[in-house]
């Protein structure tokens, strides 16, 4: 009995198994991108500029005797060129978001994620700190070789006036985007004086740091965990989206060869030269398929077309196309998602236009008066108080008549002319006096029309009850 039997092991005779370690936190591994050249960073570039300069130009040019794109939060006026918005249009801005998120989805949709490659901010002030670390620290291997070496003089030198341009860019970006809240010329004027006052320099100082992180030591970490636009856009493509993808069909196997071609059958046109993961700033390989960390910029394109031209071959192999493409299926192009998506956001474009210009200078609201229904006066006549809200919407003082109307022989006790000044809402009691056997019932309607002196053409009209005894 002192034997086990064989199909029962001991506790202690177990070999102890391997515990894996999970790491929940990947360690960033610089990304060093090498430079090149081609038809779509062209593009990148004549997108990228106009972008920056509208940027840093906007907020210098004037629209008569003001800044032409103001958002003056002081005064609750938002200046865009001929328009002027106050509080009470902020349903607009909502709205102007919606339609922007619909323009996103109609292009992701159409082209994938080219609004990131081509004119994200993240982008275009990323590209321009890491032109700024060639300038100063050189090519990909000069940089990497500098990171590896000790610390000496030169070394400290070429970090310096690099950092000190990301500075420099980051600085002008910070202010520039506070020019957009307050008058630019004078906040250039106050704080290269010391007279700005504490916010501005602090909004200052966060918005340089901002851009000095972001564009200078996240940089693909911001597309790749900041930004939710990586994660959902899947759900927006489908197999006609045009998206950067590599041929495997065409590439595949990869393998080095000479120049003079490719003699070998069994290869495919792929040489494994690894430039494709160079250049991409995100630092993936576009071989391994569609991945959310691409943002679509084709700087991989560009770098196989030119290892394609120099031995040869047709361009092609990382290109713009779909996954129907791909396997030699019919593509196309007005399918129905995409077709819908250009119709509603037509629609809401319209829309929101005829708002815009349509929309009335003044606003007037009625409050009755919830303490009492009416009030006794004398001669057997019936008081009703109102509480008026008059609105100016306009970019100048006007003055409004008040007029009521909907009951006969009605008397109104109180003010009928109201100054109001430029965007500020005035806030005013009338009295409504009449006698309850001309009203046929408890409750008749009766209507607020607000004139504008200056212009009898702009109105507004409200309408609220007066109540009777029963």
């Amino acid at each position: 009995m002192d034997k086990k039997p064989p199909d029962i092991i001991a506790v202690d005779e177990v070999a102890p198994a391997e515990v894996a370690e999970v790491d929940l936190y990947q360690r960033r591994e610089k990304v060093y991108t090498r430079n090149i050249e081609g038809f779509f960073q062209r593009v990148r570039l004549y997108s990228g500029w106009p972008m920056l300069i509208a940027y840093f130009g906007v907020p210098w040019l004037m629209w008569g005797d003001r800044q032409a794109v103001l958002f003056d939060l002081p005064e609750r006026k938002f200046h865009i060129f001929m328009l002027t918005f106050w509080p009470q249009d902020l349903v607009m801005l909502a709205f102007l978001l919606i339609i922007a998120a619909f323009a996103l989805f109609t292009v992701t949709v159409f082209a994938g994620r080219v609004w990131c490659g081509y004119t994200c901010p993240q982008t275009v002030f990323t590209a321009i700190f890491m032109w700024i670390e060639q300038k100063f620290e050189g090519s990909r291997n000069q940089r990497m070789k500098l990171d590896k070496q000790p610390w000496s003089f030169s070394k400290v030198r070429k970090k310096l006036t690099k950092h000190a341009g990301w500075v420099t860019v980051a600085f002008l970006t910070g202010i520039t985007f506070i020019g957009y809240f307050t008058p630019i010329g004078a906040l250039f004027t106050d704080f290269f004086t010391g007279n700005a006052g504490s916010w501005a320099f602090a909004w200052t100082l966060f918005f340089t740091c901002a851009t000095y992180i972001n564009a200078g030591w996240m940089r693909e970490q911001v597309c790749t965990y900041m930004c939710p636009y990586a994660r959902f856009q899947s759900v927006m493509f489908d197999r006609d989206t045009l998206i950067v993808s590599y041929d495997p069909e065409r590439g595949e196997p990869r393998g080095s060869r000479k120049r003079s071609g490719n003699t070998d059958a069994i290869l495919g046109d792929c040489i494994d030269c690894q430039l494709c993961v160079q250049v991409c700033p995100t630092g993936i390989d576009i071989r391994d398929g569609l991945q959310y960390q691409c943002i679509g910029c084709a700087l991989c394109i560009d770098a196989c077309n030119s290892i394609m031209d120099k031995m040869n071959y047709p361009r092609g192999l990382v290109s713009y196309t779909s996954e129907n493409a791909l396997e030699g299926k019919p593509s196309t192009v007005l399918r129905p998602r995409l077709v819908g998506y250009l119709l509603v956001l037509a629609v809401m474009t319209a829309v929101f236009s005829y708002t815009i210009f349509s929309r009335d200078m003044v606003d007037l609201t009625i409050f009755r008066d919830r303490n009492q229904l009416y009030m006794a006066a004398p001669g057997g006549l019936i008081d009703n108080v109102y509480r008026l809200h008059l609105s100016n919407r306009d970019t100048e003082d006007h003055q409004y008549q008040i007029e009521v109307g909907g009951i006969d022989g009605v008397e109104v006790i109180g003010v009928q002319t109201i100054a109001v000044a430029s965007g500020e809402l005035v806030d005013f009691n009338l009295r409504l006096r009449a006698n309850p056997v001309t009203l046929s019932a408890p409750g008749t309607e009766v209507t607020f029309t607000a004139t504008q002196v200056d212009d009898p053409s702009i109105t507004i009209t409200s309408e609220s009850r007066f109540i009777k005894p029963l």
